[in-house]
């Protein structure tokens, strides 16, 4: 069993990395090689703005090449009680943003030829509970009579068309949903923004940040720095850099996964017959969906932890396997051949933030969502920062408050982790 991400591990690596480190001046420094920095390179290159992207590490290596590998419509909260906090009007257009996001990943994917396996499969939220079923209803039919009519409910006695699983009790369809190969999609995401003229500096993570006037900054790693007219932050949970600020407002939460061997495909076509991006109605949820080779990835919050190391992974990954026999018992003698994690850049409630603060943009806060999000805002910020802000979904959020007594250490989460576990046995 490999201890890192399949993505990672059969992807073909970027060969465009500019060599050292940063220098002289650019138009735009953008901070974080995942795919809000990579898609917002690529827009800004394609307009002809001199693009500096730092990376601490390898592009696409932490989140965007670490996550489930759906790039889903939708939001992580239920969309009638979106209605009810925020207003129907807003829950629709904040939706619409999300719809914008798929439709923007296939169309970067087709203008710059990545061969990423995108397929609009569908995702599936399955109710866990009856009750639950009931609850989703209610919010298709908010979705259908508004922003996704194209939605539908399958009841229990239709589940077995979709799922070889009789754990569920029903669920949502959202035909708009896409599946693809996350690591290759974030390696050909670099290669198109290098090709279109965009500097990409691995291996180079921010030590400094200093303003030097308005949105002018001087922008330092330990291999070299660059005065950047403006300066997008792209940085997701990093703990490397001086973003203390940023780090009170994201609660890193620890995602993992694992992944099968190859399975027959008379077996695939019994446990997923659609291949939909499948996701319960659970607090410690679970999902899962097919991998190109025939290979199960079932993923889930498995525990409240903000680590990911080998040996966290591992013990996350024998709770998944417990998870995914309980789903599909035929399984239970299936080789694991990856395990992973990776961390959530988690917001207080679960949607993302951009904007500009003292003089930086920035666009963060995906809380799961980040696939189609990411790309989507890392080019709304390309025109934010071309000046074009009232394109900005997320712009009329309101104050980003701190996570009250929480400095960057999320010392909270087993409470947290306790509450939930709780919450999903008696609701």
């Amino acid at each position: 069993m490999k201890m890192h991400s399949y993505w990672l591990d059969t992807a073909t690596p970027f060969a465009g990395a500019a060599p050292g480190g940063p220098e002289g001046t650019c138009d735009v420094a953008i901070v974080g090689g995942g795919f809000t920095g990579l898609s917002a390179a690529l827009a800004l290159a394609k307009k002809g703005a001199s693009v500096v992207l730092l990376e601490a590490d390898r592009v696409a290596g932490q989140a965007s090449g670490r996550n489930g590998g759906m790039c889903n419509n939708g939001f992580a909260q239920d969309y009638a009680g979106m209605v009810g906090a925020i207003g129907a009007e807003r829950a629709a257009t904040l939706y619409q943003a999300f719809n914008a996001a798929v439709d923007k990943v296939e169309s970067i994917v087709t203008e710059e030829g990545i061969d990423c396996h995108f397929h609009r499969v569908g995702k599936l939220k399955v109710a866990a509970k009856p009750e639950h079923y009931d609850r989703i209803a209610r919010s298709q039919a908010l979705l259908a009579a508004g922003p996704d009519p194209d939605t539908r409910m399958i009841p229990r006695a239709g589940m077995r068309a979709e799922i070889g699983s009789d754990r569920y009790f029903g669920g949502m369809l959202y035909p708009r949903s896409a599946s693809m190969h996350m690591g290759e999609y974030g390696q050909g995401l670099a290669g198109a923004a290098a090709r279109h003229g965009a500097r990409i500096y691995q291996n180079n993570p921010l030590t400094r940040l200093k303003r030097i006037s308005g949105t002018v900054h001087e922008v330092s790693t330990p291999h070299g720095s660059v005065r950047a007219n403006q300066v997008l932050l792209a940085t997701g949970t990093s703990r490397v850099g001086p973003l203390g600020w940023f780090r009170r407002r994201l609660v890193p939460v620890g995602a993992f996964l694992i992944a099968t061997e190859p399975l027959p495909q008379e077996t695939l076509d019994r446990l997923t017959p659609h291949r939909r991006n499948t996701t319960d109605t659970r607090n410690f949820v679970t999902y899962f969906r097919t991998l190109p080779g025939n290979r199960l990835l079932f993923g889930g919050r498995a525990r409240f932890s903000s680590s990911t190391d080998p040996r966290s992974d591992a013990k996350s990954g024998a709770i998944l396997r417990q998870s995914m026999i309980a789903v599909f018992p035929e399984l239970a003698d299936t080789r694991i051949d990856y395990c992973w994690g990776g961390l959530v850049d988690m917001t207080q409630d679960r949607l993302p933030r951009a904007g500009e603060r003292d003089g930086v943009f920035y666009s963060m806060g995906y809380s799961g969502h980040g696939t189609q999000m990411a790309t989507y805002m890392g080019s709304i910020m390309a025109e934010v920062l071309d000046g074009r802000a009232d394109l900005n979904p997320l712009a009329d959020r309101g104050e980003w408050k701190a996570v009250p007594g929480y400095f960057g250490t999320p010392w909270f989460l087993p409470f947290v982790g306790a509450y939930y576990k709780y919450q999903d046995l008696v609701r």
